[in-house]
């Protein structure tokens, strides 16, 4: 089993900057993929931004230009860094890691999740 943990959420005004980090843990292979997600409360879940092992990064059109996604992967642990925050960033942001093994003797891949860390913006 693998746990992510996030931190760093917190209430910040808009147009200023807070970042994020979420650290990996347990029973890890390889982390290949990771990624942040959100979810505004009485709203969906949406993919913010992603990041494999070797840097490629994509990014929400809603959030490209303001938020960089960054990775250690020697302590599987990756970075948000949001700024000119909005109203509208406000969400629960989720940590997501995907842990794979090509074998031999394993064969898997594997999605995990955190519980998430608060962000809250005000105008």
């Amino acid at each position: 089993q693998v746990q992510l943990v996030e931190s760093g959420g917190g209430l910040v005004r808009a147009g200023g900057s807070l970042s994020l980090s979420c650290a990996a843990s347990g029973r890890i292979h390889s982390i290949n993929h990771m990624a942040w997600y959100r979810q505004p409360q009485e709203k969906q879940r949406e993919l913010v931004a992603t990041i494999t092992s070797s840097g490629s990064t994509t990014y929400a059109d809603s959030v490209k230009g303001r938020f960089t996604i960054s990775k250690d992967n020697t302590k599987n642990i990756t970075y948000q860094h949001k700024s000119t925050l909005k109203p509208e960033d406000a969400a629960d942001y989720i940590c997501n890691a995907v842990d794979t093994a090509l074998g031999p003797p394993y064969y898997y891949s594997r999605e995990y999740w955190g519980e998430g860390t608060l962000v809250t913006v005000s105008a």
